[in-house]
């Protein structure tokens, strides 16, 4: 599994997922996302992989959004918050 994140612009990435097949996202996390998310402890690329992570682990690659705010990953998943909480510690 390979996780390629490009950043397009101070809140908006590329995310390319490749498995047996690969996906592409386009990804926007402003900087209240990060802090509430992260406290700033990890960088917006750290936060991103963990996050993919944490969604392959649950559906695959050819099921996630194709484009989205990172905070709505919260809402298909209730523990998400958590799990970055502790993930980015």
């Amino acid at each position: 599994m390979t996780i390629s994140i490009n950043k397009i612009s101070e809140n908006e990435f590329s995310v390319t997922v490749s498995l047996e097949t690969t996906s592409k996202h386009m990804v926007l996390i402003d900087d209240k996302t990060h802090l509430q998310l992260t406290n700033g402890r990890i960088s917006k690329e750290n936060l991103l992989k963990i996050s993919f992570e944490f969604l392959l682990e649950r559906e695959s690659n050819s099921e996630i959004l194709s484009s989205f705010e990172l905070m709505v990953i919260q809402n298909y998943f209730p523990e998400y918050v958590d799990f970055v909480d502790k993930a980015s510690r």
